[in-house]
């Protein structure tokens, strides 16, 4: 099967007083646009983010990687690591990255694809629930990878868009954590790849991810 063309592009995501840089990759006739929310002091340029990224392309879906923190908080947060986990920040400038797609003009983003979804890896993935709580009209589906769904606290409760938990298997609390916090959601799967740990460092497990993230992003957008 062809692999669709893929329009790749740098944008400036506006966020209160923040400018956030980002990589907006439109695929031909894209299904929807899948937003990605890092965690754990990474970037727009998490190798494993941009794995998963490239299999959405190539089934269609458009990507907006962004960085959540500006350079000098990402700095801060190098030292302290306590940015990383102030959900409600994050959850903010998801928001207004959900805001700025709505906003550009229908040349540059296509009617036909605008179904957002969110994707978020660790604390990110909080991040994401958040947003898709305050955003329902708008975000379609959401996917956590490794994540901590239950730093969400109440908003787990709001949450109306389809959510797949994928863990990995060995990653033991957080497997506690992503059960109990389903328990919550409204709708929801839980995906366990057996013998990955937090990271999904080993060999096929992080494809295995993206292959899961990757049909449920076109099953939800699609509609």
């Amino acid at each position: 099967m062809a692999q669709p063309r893929v329009d790749e592009r740098e944008v400036i995501v506006a966020a209160g007083d923040a400018a956030l840089p980002g990589t907006l990759a439109l695929p031909e006739r894209a299904l929807g646009v899948v937003v990605f929310a890092h965690g754990s002091g990474s970037g727009r340029f998490s190798p494993r983010n941009r794995l998963v990224a490239g299999h959405l392309n190539s089934l269609g879906l458009a990507t907006l990687l962004f960085d959540l923190l500006t350079r000098v908080e990402s700095e801060i947060d190098a030292h302290n690591a306590t940015l990383r986990f102030d959900i409600e920040l994050l959850s903010r400038r998801l928001i207004a990255a959900l805001d700025w797609l709505s906003a550009q003009d229908p040349v540059e983003i296509p009617a036909a694809c605008r179904r957002w979804g969110l994707f978020g890896a660790s604390t990110g993935a909080a991040g994401a629930l958040v947003a898709a709580a305050a955003r329902p009209a708008q975000v379609a589906a959401v996917v956590s990878r490794g994540g901590r769904p239950d730093l969400a606290g109440s908003g787990l409760n709001r949450v109306r868009a389809p959510t797949l938990l994928i863990v990995g298997g060995d990653d033991v609390e957080v497997l506690r954590l992503n059960e109990r916090a389903a328990r919550q959601l409204a709708s929801h799967r839980l995906a366990v790849v057996p013998g990955a740990t937090h990271l999904f460092e080993e060999p096929g497990k992080l494809e295995e991810a993206a292959r899961l993230a990757g049909a449920w992003f076109v099953d939800h957008l699609r509609r």
